[in-house]
């Protein structure tokens, strides 16, 4: 009992200490949803997005995430007829179009660590000048993790909590925070995720010293536009949690006529990744478009020798065209 213990507290405060707590994603500029709730809604489509990635693939135990995210704005429908305070009559729409909703789902696999959860989020979008928005955005996370105690060893087969705790899990709530800017040229964000730490769950005593950092992104894009179809993209992300272990992407992306976008990023600490993703309007459609994207990571260090790099596909599907994307704005 003493060793399952002892174990236990060394994967569980591994979990805080040393391993991946969040999963990583290498086309986060397709999908900024992902890491900033405050992107729900932000260019007024409304998409779906699915995501698989295979981080080590060959390596035993690495980590796998796979997600659905869904996210949309609510336009401006219909309008009501009101009197100002100087007697005349507006039209006015009967709601503003600033409301963004989204959510996702996602399994997240790390060792013997397993994470399954959900996310609920709500933005709110405002004009600063001219056509910047800022957006805030807050979204409520709940997720189940759990040890995979059928991966464990242990020398005394009969070993009671093998059959009971550890295969229970513990449920986690938690809190995300996320501001993000918006200009035809640029972009710039920042969000706070697992506020609450870990601080609040239910479920088995045995999770008791299990506790999560609070992780801190900030990111940003420019547009520059280098022909009458073709723009580059320079990005940067910066990560850093409570355990004050920076990392950062630093990465550029070519971009043809909104078709074609293909990319090259470093990550500090030892990778580089290189992406592609293509756009597909279907025949006699006005109103969807379909977006395909893979992404490949070398690890520019030893486990690079034992893997077949880590590997990630994209699929999502964008509803609404120019119209319908900018109905928000006032002169509509």
């Amino acid at each position: 009992m003493k060793r399952l213990v002892y174990i236990l507290l060394f994967v569980v405060g591994g979990q805080t200490s040393f391993a991946q707590q969040l999963p990583l994603y290498d086309q986060y500029l397709y999908n900024k949803f992902l890491i900033d709730p405050a992107h729900a809604g932000s260019d007024g489509y409304s998409s779906f997005n699915m995501t698989a990635r295979e981080q080590w693939m060959g390596y035993s135990g690495a980590p796998r995430t796979y997600s659905i995210s869904w996210q949309t704005r609510i336009l401006k429908r219909g309008y009501k007829i009101k009197r100002t305070i100087f007697n005349r009559t507006t039209f006015t729409p009967k709601n503003d179009g600033r409301v963004g909703l989204g959510a996702y789902i996602f399994s997240d696999r790390n060792g013997l660590i397993k994470r399954t959860g959900f996310q609920a989020a709500y933005s709110y979008h405002m004009w600063l000048h001219k056509s910047t928005q800022l957006s805030l955005g807050l979204a409520f996370t709940g997720y189940h993790f759990v040890i995979n105690a059928n991966e464990l060893s242990f020398e005394e087969a009969d070993e009671p909590w093998l059959n009971d705790n550890l295969r229970r899990g513990v449920f986690v709530p938690d809190i995300d925070f996320g501001i993000y800017f918006l200009n035809p040229r640029f972009d710039f964000g920042f969000s706070a995720l697992q506020l609450f730490g870990a601080a609040v769950k239910t479920g088995d005593y045995a999770y008791r010293n299990f506790r999560m950092d609070r992780h801190f992104y900030t990111f940003g894009s420019y547009y520059i536009s280098t022909g009458s179809r073709t723009e580059i993209e320079p990005s940067v992300l910066f990560k850093i949690s409570e355990q004050f272990k920076p990392q950062a992407d630093i990465g550029i992306t070519y971009i043809y006529y909104d078709k074609l976008w293909s990319g090259l990023t470093y990550r500090t600490g030892g990778g580089l990744i290189a992406n592609i993703r293509l756009r597909y309007i279907p025949d006699h459609s006005k109103w969807a478009a379909l977006y395909f994207g893979y992404a490949v990571d070398f690890t520019l260090n030893e486990i690079q020798s034992v893997t077949y790099g880590t590997h990630e596909f994209t699929v999502a599907l964008k509803f609404g065209n120019s119209t319908r994307r900018y109905r928000w704005l006032d002169r509509y």
